[in-house]
């Protein structure tokens, strides 16, 4: 990820690690799934969005329509009717290096972004709202498919943020009385 030098150290986009983990963790939900039959994935569940598929697929096409309003640069399309797993890993794959780059401009909080939907749909917000709302829309749904395989019996990946700090480096633990 690009970073500007500061006092002998590169620093990092200020939402580098928030997004980073964003991707990861829909990874790692995926690769999950993987494992799943077709008759689990369309494992529903009361109050969430639909069948464990056709959540992640709304994550990932939601993950996709953010990036294209922020960028203003098309993605490959992912179709939230038809794309199997595999071809939403490679669609999420793609975000994390979308995001990266995005994220290596110096962004302007406050800048406006317009979305524009297939159906008419439109929306004007600053690029500080379209972020939060990207990182908040993929924990709701990931959170959901975690319910969703919990009541199959099947026990959800760890997606927490510190256990992707831990896995990237980034984050350091101690037992007490120990030293490292």
């Amino acid at each position: 990820m690009a970073g500007v030098w500061y006092g002998g150290r590169m620093s990092r986009p200020a939402f580098a690690d928030a997004f980073a983990h964003h991707v990861w963790a829909t990874l790692r939900l995926v690769d999950a799934c993987l494992a799943l039959s077709a008759e689990q994935l369309r494992t529903t569940v009361p109050g969430t969005y639909g069948s464990i598929l056709e959540t992640m697929r709304h994550l990932v096409v939601g993950d996709s329509s953010y990036l294209i309003a922020m960028t203003g640069k098309r993605s490959p399309l992912v179709d939230e009717d038809q794309m199997d797993l595999p071809g939403l890993r490679i669609a999420m794959e793609r975000h994390g290096v979308a995001w990266s780059r995005l994220l290596a401009r110096a962004l302007d909080p406050d800048e406006i972004f317009h979305e524009r939907g297939d159906d008419g749909f439109e929306r004007d917000a600053p690029m500080g709202i379209g972020l939060a709302q990207a990182l908040q829309h993929g924990n709701d749904h990931r959170s959901q498919i975690c319910t969703a395989l919990t009541t199959l019996g099947v026990d959800p990946p760890s997606i927490d943020v510190w256990d992707f700090g831990l896995q990237a480096g980034r984050v350091v633990e101690r037992l007490p009385g120990r030293t490292p």
